[in-house]
């Protein structure tokens, strides 16, 4: 047994060093490779099986509301990125750029896209003509490319994969309901799906998408107190529109602008469920993305009829549509348990001799490591339950942690008393409006804004910042 905790052991403690602790992780479950590239990372079969999963179930999410998927090419020309000015230069330090096409100079440089906004409007304006051509509601799942500086598995990469969604319409309402209806698509994706509860809210001006009119996002909090963005939903107006040359024939014959929405969530989810659910002992995956949801470990597989009877229960699982894995391989015991409680299987299932004479097996789940005998009858349902119990479990310790590390607080000196004594979190503080008044928070604070909560409340009436008459409530934080 000396080396089944082995794997184990190598981790650092979240408490000692969070980062250290999350970098570990990702080694360790085997969901990340570095490469020879910085800030380039191979995904491996475990972690791309995870977003395999997202993908799956946010894909039927849009598909159920109208959207259809399209792929644009990976390539945009200098002057068509040029044309939106203020998303040109909201990019423009994280673009890379082809220059030589083989061994020739391109006479035009191309940008690997960092986003496909205008890839979509060149389309639109060649596309659409008349009203009845709207809308479109288009989506795509494809890899970006941002030339970041600080880099880290998932969270923050030179090249990672997203799914994009570029909608066109007649109107602003129209536009508008749209942005906030995949806003709402994406928060009750991460509360059902990924066990994570999330606020919805509006960017401020100074935080919002560049070439937007307004962006909304969905803010979650990290067992570490720190933020983290989750998804994103922009209403561009008609700007883009405009710039592009985008028009249409109106029901009463005149040309008019759409307006544009975009929305995006990415890889870093899989960052969010490490470390919103993760502990020292690995991962903790939600079951509805969990690659393997139920694992069986033959506890004395070499007597007679253990094998058998767990080949046997894996196929009633499977059946049931259970994604289960039987590991029959030499390893012992005790380094199974340790491997999958790092890989983040919800539910371990231990079946030995004795239990198979009872017609029982121990059932482990991994968020409580609650051990409980059940009957081999109906095994599929106790497992389902299972799975939905874990799904809650977490949940809840996930709001827990979030309650927990939000502080009210009126003044700039509360703000760093509560961050000091209680460490980092989600801080709700009122706020005037001002831009200065923002920077000067994260200045003195250090934690910056998050969103402006679409629940608002009433904290007191003054600026937390300034004093004078406060006009938003705005959740403030330490993000990555």
């Amino acid at each position: 047994m000396a080396n089944d905790k082995k794997m184990v052991e190598d981790i650092t403690s979240m408490e000692e060093d969070f980062a250290k602790w999350y970098t570990d992780i990702v080694k360790k479950a085997e969901l990340i490779e570095y490469t020879s590239v910085k800030g380039c990372m191979v995904i491996r079969p475990y972690g791309y099986a995870i977003w395999e999963n997202i993908q799956r179930i946010l894909d039927g999410m849009f598909k159920e509301t109208g959207h259809e998927n399209v792929c644009m090419p990976m390539f945009i020309p200098e002057s068509l990125l040029q044309k939106e000015k203020d998303h040109v230069e909201g990019f423009a330090p994280e673009v890379a750029w082809v220059t030589h096409g083989g061994s020739e100079k391109l006479e035009e440089k191309l940008c690997v896209r960092p986003t496909s906004e205008t890839l979509f409007c060149e389309h639109y304006a060649n596309i659409i003509h008349s009203h009845r051509d709207l809308p479109k509601l288009y989506n795509q799942w494809v890899s970006v490319v941002r030339w970041e500086k600080t880099t880290r598995p998932f969270l923050r990469s030179r090249e990672f994969l997203w799914q994009e969604g570029h909608t066109i319409h007649a109107t602003a309402e129209e536009a508008i309901a749209e942005t906030e209806k995949m806003l709402n698509v994406y928060a009750d994706f991460c509360e059902k799906y990924l066990a994570i509860p999330v606020v919805k809210g509006k960017k401020t001006e100074s935080d919002k998408f560049a070439g937007a009119v307004s962006t909304y996002a969905i803010e979650a909090l990290m067992h570490d107190g720190k933020a983290l963005q989750a998804g994103t939903s922009h209403y561009f107006g008609d700007g883009f529109a405009k710039a592009f040359g985008i028009q249409y024939q109106s029901k009463e014959n005149k040309l008019e602008y759409p307006h544009q929405t975009s929305w995006g969530m990415t890889t870093r989810l899989i960052g969010a469920i490490i470390m919103t659910h993760g502990d020292n002992n690995g991962l903790v995956l939600p079951p509805a993305v969990a690659p393997i949801q139920a694992v069986i470990i033959p506890v004395a597989q070499h007597k007679p009829g253990v094998l058998e009877k767990a080949e046997e229960v894996m196929a009633q699982l499977k059946a049931a549509g259970i994604r289960v894995k039987l590991d029959d391989s030499n390893n012992s015991a005790g380094w199974k348990y340790a491997e999958y409680e790092m890989k983040g299987v919800p539910v371990r299932i231990e079946l030995g001799p004795r239990d198979i004479e009872n017609n029982q097996c121990v059932i482990v789940t991994r968020h409580n490591r609650e051990k409980t005998f059940v009957s081999l009858d109906n095994l599929a349902e106790t497992i389902n339950a299972k799975l939905t119990e874990v799904n809650e479990g977490i949940y809840q310790k996930a709001l827990e942690n979030r309650e927990n590390k939000t502080y009210s607080c009126k003044t700039i000196d509360e703000i760093n008393a509560a961050l000091a004594e209680k460490g980092d979190g989600f801080i709700k503080a009122m706020w005037c409006g001002d831009e200065n008044c923002e920077d000067k928070v994260k200045e003195l604070t250090g934690a910056g804004s998050r969103c402006m909560p679409l629940e608002q409340e009433e904290i007191s009436d003054t600026c937390v910042c300034c004093g004078k008459k406060a006009q938003h409530l705005v959740y403030w934080g330490k993000a990555y």
